[in-house]
């Protein structure tokens, strides 16, 4: 077994953030997780004191405060593994400072770490989003899969597909060992799910004629799939799929929801309303083509590299 390694976490004061550092702290091939979150320790994390632990507050759209982070303390830490999961989760966010926080700041993370005389290798945490899903595509989603390129994409999904192409683009021509996890939803809260806020409503309306499959996954699987990656030997582009594979109509029945089926064309105008009336962040614009054709991320690569396999189901309010 190889000597423990330090852990650079970004996003670590996110929900999901938050239960990497946690379960890092458990691993014992991990010496030191070095924590960096946007807002003070004592605003942001419930963490204890740890002497395997480091929380530091870092703007990642500043250059230099994210220079002075890698060549101070995570050089004096000896952080060998960088895991970028820190993005913007509100689709409604749009605006060159989003662009700067979801796509600047990774480019420029990764070109500190490049140069950087510790760390070895990059994780970023990518999300399902990034593909393209339509009526004449594979509904098994390979990693080779067409991503949405499309110029018309709303920005949270055209910014997602920057950082990942970004990270893809920079592999063998690093010196780092770059892994891109292009994830399933997670549903959960604080983690910016589409759906997990379409299911917030009592009813949900879904377009008539259509009841396409889901795959979802539960945080403790996005976990344990980081995890796995801080050890990994090989890098690559990796499909994590979740351990629920469902169509629509399922997925509300489960959460205790009343299904509605509408007209595709009253869909827009009725989550418009939603968004303007209750605040709700769902954007059935960004979500039309899943609301109508299935995608499940195929995980066989995931699994022969990463030895990770979904293992954990959604905790559903409603089982059956």
């Amino acid at each position: 077994m190889s000597a423990p390694r330090g852990v650079l976490v970004t996003g670590a004061d996110a929900p999901l953030g938050e239960r990497l550092v946690r379960r890092l702290l458990e691993d014992p091939g991990v010496a030191h997780v070095l924590a960096v979150g946007s807002r003070p320790m004592e605003e942001a994390l419930p963490f204890e004191d740890e002497r395997r632990l480091t929380y530091l507050a870092v703007n990642l759209t500043r250059e230099r405060r994210v220079r002075d982070l890698l060549f101070g303390p995570a050089r004096d830490l000896g952080v060998e593994v960088v895991v970028h999961t820190a993005m913007g989760h509100a689709a409604s966010e749009e605006g060159k400072a989003v662009h700067a926080a979801n796509v600047d700041a990774t480019r420029d993370l990764l070109a500190l770490c490049e140069r950087h005389p510790t760390i070895h290798t990059f994780v970023l945490r990518s999300y399902a989003e990034v593909y393209q899903v339509q009526a004449d595509l594979p509904v098994l989603i390979g990693e080779d899969h067409p991503l949405n390129l499309s110029p018309n994409a709303p920005q949270y999904v055209r910014d997602r597909v920057e950082a990942d192409l970004h990270a893809c683009v920079r592999m063998g021509l690093s010196p780092l060992r770059i892994l891109v996890l292009r994830c399933a939803e997670v549903l959960a809260p604080g983690t910016g799910s589409q759906l997990f806020d379409y299911l917030a409503s009592p009813i949900c309306f879904r377009p008539m004629g259509y009841d396409p499959m889901l795959n979802l996954m539960s945080a403790r699987d996005l976990v344990e799939a980081l995890r796995l990656a801080v050890h990994a030997a090989e890098q690559g582009v990796f499909n994590l799929p979740g351990y629920d594979t469902l169509p629509l109509s399922m997925c509300i029945e489960k959460w205790g929801r009343a299904a509605v089926p509408v007209p595709g064309a009253w869909m827009t105008p009725l989550y418009r309303w939603r968004r303007q009336l209750r605040g709700h962040d769902f954007s059935y614009g960004m979500n039309r083509r899943r609301f109508h054709y299935s995608g499940v991320l195929d995980g066989r690569r995931a699994r022969d590299v990463l030895a990770y396999t979904p293992a954990h189901p959604i905790d559903w309010p409603v089982p059956t």
